[in-house]
């Protein structure tokens, strides 16, 4: 089974080791975009993919319900960081520091749609300092972007634009940036062991939003960011996946979906056919 090992993910996998049930899992620990090519490749059996990955291999795979990570609203760790206005973005260089296709394309749309501009996008190493060297504005994910967020964009003078919440601002929706699934052929093989997985985590994840004060406090040793701050970001972030976040990606695979790789009314399959 596939584990991120970004702080976002944190709260699914805490309570996992907090039940025991991490023992039974083999664990491998790799980024978003390589976790996502090894669940499609057939490498692992379960694991976390990101949302345009997983539309893409909507045929191969099933998604576990009430379980992804994402936002209705803010979500923090997913950023345009400009130095300037977005509005005068047209023409500029905007760089990628990410492979993340869904933060991605999310950021692509949003500029393209909702602010109406036509940046010239290049893919570098997410390193802010050296971006806004070369770059107007910059998209990052994850903890680069929790960093860029919260200490080096407002220290530098920077404009923060959270992705989550121009994406609410815009369509009224959640916004979904990563699912939990299993390949469809390991499920038929294998369905009492994916039901007894997506078990723990939802356990995993009650456990961790309850205790989340001690979840935050134990992250804090290791992070840059203190325990109010992981605190915040945790009961931020939105690791449900029910009726609302579908309607979120329904609205996102139709916008972007025919020039992404995949079908514009991408059907989703949840594991046990629950909404």
């Amino acid at each position: 089974m596939g584990h991120i090992q970004f702080l976002n993910c944190l709260p699914l996998y805490w309570g996992l080791a907090r039940t025991g049930a991490l023992l039974d899992l083999d664990l491998s620990k790799d980024t978003p975009e390589k976790l996502s090519e090894q669940l499609i490749r057939g490498e692992l059996d379960i694991a976390p993919v990101t949302l345009v990955e997983f539309l893409r291999a909507a045929d191969d795979l099933v998604a576990f319900p009430d379980l992804a990570v994402g936002c209705d609203g803010p979500v923090m760790s997913c950023v345009i960081v400009s130095q300037k206005p977005l509005e005068q973005l047209h023409g500029g260089r905007v760089a990628l520091g990410s492979t993340s296709r869904t933060s991605v394309r999310l950021a692509q749309l949003l500029l393209a749609e909702k602010i109406g501009v036509q940046p010239e996008y290049y893919s570098c190493p997410p390193d802010l300092g050296l971006m806004m060297q070369e770059a107007d504005a910059a998209v990052l994910i994850g903890d680069a972007a929790l960093r860029a967020n919260l200490h080096d964009g407002p220290k530098l003078g920077l404009e923060v634009h959270d992705l989550g919440q121009m994406w609410k601002d815009w369509t009224g929706l959640p916004f979904v940036f990563a699912v939990w699934a299993t390949r469809r052929d390991y499920l038929e093989r294998e369905p009492a062991v994916v039901e007894k997985v997506h078990e723990a985590f939802l356990a995993s994840r009650d456990l961790s939003l309850e205790e989340v004060t001690k979840v935050a406090e134990q992250a804090a040793r290791w992070e840059m960011f203190d325990e109010s701050v992981l605190e915040r970001y945790f009961t931020t972030l939105d690791f449900r996946f029910g009726a609302d976040q579908l309607q979120g990606v329904t609205e996102f695979a139709r916008r972007v979906g025919p020039t992404t790789g995949f079908p514009a009314d991408v059907k989703v399959d949840l594991l046990g056919g629950r909404p």
